[in-house]
């Protein structure tokens, strides 16, 4: 079985071809430009590398969210005109599980946080037992305080990733009471070969979707749309 992940979910933008016992291609960058102008020459490029039939893809996997709105956007079409095209399931991968799953095997308590601006972090809780994925909180939008909070009553060590790593860590340093590292370089941002390697488990589980079906997720409203909503409620209220 091969599958195709992509993920445009953050900053990164990552695309991988990975077989169930293999990881054939990888390509993953972060850097100032926008994922309209690198993903499908991404794509164009590992497809070229491996000589790879594109109808020897079994399924599509995909970061379903949270994150960037254009960015999932963005990837969301993508996996879907695929899916489309070439009569393809699709794989939708949280992509906070995702995070979660670049640190397979630790025995510590793993807390993705990628920004989600106005002092918020798309995050949740996971560890692993037996090697399986488990959500100890699933994934949700939150003010980085009450996530550390959490974590403190816990009283577990814990292992911090993804792009709110950065902003938030003198946050994190001034408020955490357990035992806490920042994941390395290496491990700490979106990686289409880790979404690759855990859809293979969803496949397993049969936990697929049709190119048609497939939808974002998105946890909070857009700023246009948040700005709708309140515009909206001021007409309004002015009315009554």
């Amino acid at each position: 079985m091969k599958v195709l992940a992509l993920d445009s979910s953050g900053l990164v933008a990552s695309v991988a071809i990975a077989s169930e016992d293999e990881l054939l291609a990888e390509y993953t960058v972060n850097f100032k430009k926008t994922h309209s102008q690198t993903l499908l020459p991404m794509l164009d490029e590992i497809v070229r590398m491996v000589d790879l039939d594109m109808a020897e893809v079994d399924a599509i996997a995909i970061t379903a969210g949270p994150g960037s709105f254009t960015g999932l956007r963005i990837g969301s079409a993508t996996a879907k005109g695929l899916g489309l095209a070439l009569g393809k399931p699709i794989i939708a991968v949280p992509t906070l599980e995702a995070l979660a799953y670049n640190l397979y095997g630790t025995d510590k308590m793993i807390c993705p946080i990628m920004d989600a601006r106005r002092n918020q972090v798309y995050t949740g809780l996971y560890e692993f037992d037996n090697n399986n994925l488990i959500h100890i909180t699933p994934q949700k939008a939150v003010d980085i305080d009450e996530i550390i909070d959490e974590i403190n009553l816990t009283g577990r060590e814990v292992i911090f990733l993804g792009d709110g790593v950065a902003i938030q860590k003198d946050r994190i340093a001034s408020r955490i009471k357990v035992g806490y590292t920042f994941a390395p370089l290496h491990k700490n941002r979106q990686r289409a070969g880790t979404v690759a390697a855990l859809a293979h488990v969803y496949y397993k589980k049969g936990i697929v979707e049709t190119a048609s079906e497939h939808q974002p997720i998105y946890l909070r409203m857009s700023q246009a749309e948040r700005e709708r909503a309140e515009r909206l409620e001021k007409e309004k209220n002015k009315e009554g």
